[in-house]
């Protein structure tokens, strides 16, 4: 067998042009732009290269953005403040908090200064909450980019028994709520857990988020298996052993091309829907 790719840069043109669209029509509606705030603390290049394109993709889908940098020497306090004051602000509609921080930085406090209803990266513990019961509330942008994607592929989650490699706050745990919530029967594991090839190997849908190249062996997968990779590790190398693991699996997604382009769309489209329910409630 040799998987079939999911191809999340066609997938995510498609959601960006309807989110120019909507931008549009917002635009049109409410006289102004859709607005995300973007916060850099520090100057590491990756973090700013990563701006600067979240930066361009909303210029392309009709999205103001406004760019706040921070030095590296702020401290929790001051950039706590200083996303609270972005939070309160008439113009803004969604807020992105361009992650790692600074040692220094209480990232977890940064990240709950946002507004819940300007969430739009999904980053809170509201938006955890909302995600795991199911609600109306915005999800975290990569495990949201991988819902999209397993529909677009239509994918049966029902019944389904789903592996998740990985526990972060934005990542590992929020994709297990969503998969839960659609009927799948979901294992959390990570690099500690014990006889994780055995795991793997009974699993029908595999998301590699563990932050480690290669981590996930082709051989460990299932004949038949669905397998996303959201790791990003230098030399465009994922999480999944990717040759073998491609002989095994019926649908793979690539390193780059798969889910990153995804990500990037969720949150263009999650601050296009923050602008329109602002709007609803003023």
């Amino acid at each position: 067998m040799s998987a079939t790719l999911m191809d999340g840069t066609a997938l995510a043109a498609k959601l960006l042009d309807e989110t120019t669209s909507r931008a549009q029509q917002f635009l049109a509606d409410a006289g102004r732009k859709p607005c995300l705030a973007t916060v850099l603390v520090g100057d590491d290049p990756a973090s700013r290269t990563y701006v600067k394109m979240k930066m361009n993709r909303s210029a392309k889908a009709g999205i103001e953005s406004v760019r706040n940098e921070l030095p590296d020497t702020t401290t929790t306090r001051e950039l706590v403040d200083h996303i609270e004051a972005l939070s309160a602000g008439p113009a803004i509609d969604g807020i992105l908090l361009q992650h790692p921080v600074p040692a220094q930085i209480d990232e977890r406090a940064a990240f709950e200064a946002i507004a819940p209803h300007k969430d739009v990266d999904g980053v809170t513990m509201h938006s955890f909450a909302s995600m795991a019961f199911g609600d109306t509330g915005f999800q975290s942008c990569t495990p949201g980019g991988i819902m999209r994607l397993i529909d677009a592929y239509d994918v049966d989650l029902t019944g389904a028994r789903a592996v998740v490699i990985g526990r972060s706050p934005i990542l590992g745990k929020p994709m297990g709520m969503l998969l839960l919530g659609r009927d799948a029967t979901v294992t959390y594991c990570h690099s500690k857990t014990r006889d994780l090839p055995e795991i793997v190997a009974g699993a029908d849908v595999v998301v590699a988020a563990v932050g480690k190249p290669e981590f996930v062996k082709g051989a460990w997968i299932k004949p038949g298996a669905v397998v996303i990779d959201a790791g990003y590790n230098p030399g465009n190398v994922g999480d999944v052993e990717y040759a073998g693991a491609a002989e095994a699996a019926r649908l793979i997604t690539p390193v780059p091309g798969g889910v990153g382009p995804m990500t990037i769309g969720v949150l263009l489209a999650q601050t296009v829907d923050a602008a329109y329910r602002r709007a609803a409630r003023s």
